[in-house]
């Protein structure tokens, strides 16, 4: 996941999955679904008053959180293959994805680390103003 936080069904996680199977059919390969549809989502009519419950069942979901892993590939498939058949299973899937594989820089929120980033940059706090600077910003009280 590239873009935001989000929530993904069940059934959208299915399509995906059948899209990488059927772009890698007759391949030797493993593939690991890292996530799992473990929230119910409930709905009532658009028409109805206040109260009443909570509505009935309509579908499992789960929240897919920025650079979270989705589907894993393991075997012996070769790399524009498989991002060809995760292209086209992040066509099915709501938002933006993007492919990554062993050895790419780890990525912390929607930064990714190296070319200069390092995590000790990311961690430490924002420099603070002096006292001084921070009171000539606010409005005069009277």
């Amino acid at each position: 996941m590239r873009d935001h936080d989000r929530r993904v069904s069940a059934a959208q996680l299915k399509n995906g999955e059948e899209t990488i199977r059927k772009r890698l059919r007759g391949m030797r390969y493993r593939l690991y679904m890292r996530i799992c549809a473990n929230i119910g989502v409930y709905t009532s009519g658009n028409e109805s008053r206040m109260g009443k419950g909570k509505g009935s069942f309509d579908y499992w979901a789960s929240r897919v959180a920025v650079s979270k892993i989705i589907f894993e590939l393991k075997g012996d498939v070769h790399e524009q293959v498989a991002r060809d058949a995760f292209r086209l299973a992040g066509n099915k899937m709501p938002g933006l994805y993007e492919f990554v594989k062993r050895g790419d820089p780890p990525v912390m929120g929607i930064t990714k680390l190296g070319d200069g980033v390092t995590a000790e940059e990311l961690r430490r706090p924002r420099i603070k103003l002096p006292l001084e600077q921070t009171a000539e910003r606010l409005p005069a009280s009277t």
